[in-house]
């Protein structure tokens, strides 16, 4: 037997710690279980609210088992999109990155469209749509045409606006049906982000092994494909309907113009909501440059001839944003604990966490960019990922507080413009050549925005939740009065 390679052993040694992590959570949870229960029910039986400990575990369930299933097949074409561009139809650099353009141009146009019909017409309905239509890209990315490539690219941009919107939407929405209290709403998302890192960590190395059984990197999209279809299967069976204000209702306005129009009035009117919005563009858009550079960058100054086990690395990756999602459950399991005896509210909490994570994040790239090392650059990768791990339940729980149900996957939807047109212009430099510039724009974005939210949101959550809903309340009444 082979001795093991350099991110073989990192793999191994990140999953060991892993292993060890979620022991010591799982631990800590069984300690804080019985504090927890008897808060819990003391603040049900306040409010005259029961029933909800079978609500939570009903919702757990049904969002967890969809969220998994859709997330492992976007995960499973993570690590060889580049590659099948690049390696196996042979495109040119500039011409990869045209066709990643176009799935974020899409993403940007579609992302209005896509949160307004979403409160219109149905998250749920959405979701379905969106089963299809990434099928659809996984079937258009097998032919190695530019034209059917770019169709698959469009609507793999539509897919994305969709995944990223609609399902937490539905999620909230549920949540607030259900009369769930925050807690318990941070607690799925901190779960959703640990099953995300564990579906993700297996497609990675479901992937290498499907390139490695068929030698042809098409392979993981076949098996994405069967995924999104059997979670079709699962959204339609399990999961009830549910809109945002005035959704559900037969309307004229296709391009929903008026709803779009109150949704911008809010975020232009709130501080907060665009400080929201600017760690949205500038950290997810972040992420997805990550995802277009992380291959050239390790490869730049790789020490080996022999070829990069991208698979493993991208588990490796993977494990590490497990990793962050576990400390974010143990942060928040550990303030939960202390919040009566003076300790932070649940939104100054994640206000804080939003603003370390992506200094922490602006840290990682800027250390990559300084230094050459192929080993560094892989530490410092599995350092943002670590970010992106806390990050997702963080930026959900501060968005399921902020902003209201009436216009929830709008709003979030609109944040995703400038999201894209960060990420487009990002990309239209010329990767290859200004990748560094890439990187080190992306960096201080991040270090801005953790300034942005230290001085907007954390100094001001305490004293602005609950006026921004009233606020929210008011417009929503002048509209309909209109």
């Amino acid at each position: 037997m082979p001795p093991l390679g350099f991110y073989e052993l990192q793999l191994l040694g990140l999953g060991v710690l892993c292993f060890v992590s979620l022991s010591l959570d799982r631990y800590i949870t069984q300690n804080a279980k019985k504090y927890q229960s008897k808060t819990s029910a003391d603040d049900r039986l306040e409010s005259g609210k029961s029933g909800n400990a079978s609500a939570l575990a009903a919702l757990t369930r049904k969002y967890l088992l969809v969220y998994g299933i859709v997330m492992g097949a976007d995960w499973l074409q993570g690590p060889y999109v580049y590659s099948l561009y690049r390696e196996q139809y042979q495109f040119p650099e500039r011409l990869v990155a045209v066709l990643f353009v176009t799935g974020f141009v899409s993403a940007g146009l579609a992302a209005p469209l896509v949160g307004v019909w979403a409160d219109q017409h149905g998250r749920r309905k959405l979701c379905l749509v969106f089963c299809v239509t990434y099928t659809l890209a996984c079937a258009l990315i097998m032919v190695p045409s530019i034209p059917i490539l770019l169709c698959g690219r469009v609507m793999g941009g539509v897919s994305t606006s969709i995944l990223f919107s609609a399902f937490e939407s539905w999620l909230i929405s549920a949540a607030n049906s259900a009369t769930l209290p925050s807690a318990d709403l941070s607690n799925i998302m901190g779960r959703a982000t640990l099953i995300n890192g564990i579906v993700a960590t297996s497609a990675g190395v479901v992937s290498n092994q499907l390139v490695g059984f068929t030698n042809n990197f098409v392979s993981p999209f076949v098996a994405s494909g069967a995924l999104l279809m059997l979670a079709w299967v699962v959204i339609r069976g399990s999961w009830t309907e549910n809109y945002g204000g005035g959704g559900g209702v037969a309307d004229q306005d296709i391009f929903q113009v008026k709803r779009l129009g109150q949704a911008w009035s809010i975020v232009r009117k709130d501080p907060l909501l665009l400080v929201l919005g600017l760690t949205q563009t500038c950290f997810e858009g972040s992420m997805y440059l990550f995802v277009f550079l992380w291959v050239p960058s390790l490869q730049e100054h790789k020490a080996s001839p022999l070829p990069l086990p991208l698979g493993y690395i991208f588990s490796s990756f993977m494990i590490s944003m497990m990793l962050g999602s576990l400390l974010y459950t143990a942060i928040v399991s550990y303030a939960q604990r202390n919040v009566n005896r003076g300790g932070d509210s649940s939104l100054t909490l994640h206000a804080k966490l939003s603003s370390i994570v992506c200094a922490v994040s602006a840290f990682a790239l800027a250390t990559s960019v300084a230094s050459q090392d192929e080993h560094i650059r892989f530490w410092a990768f599995c350092l943002f990922e670590a970010c992106v791990g806390m990050y997702y339940p963080v930026q959900g729980t501060l968005r399921g507080t902020l902003i209201s149900n009436e216009h929830r996957a709008t709003l979030s939807s609109l944040f995703r413009v400038p999201l894209n047109i960060f990420v487009v212009v990002s990309l239209l430099t010329g990767v290859s050549s200004a990748r560094r510039a890439v990187l080190t724009a992306s960096a201080l974005m991040l270090a801005f925005s953790s300034l942005m939210t230290g001085v907007v949101i954390v100094d001001r959550a305490e004293e602005t939740a609950t006026p921004l809903r009233t606020e929210e309340s008011v417009i929503d009444a002048e509209a309909q009065a209109n």
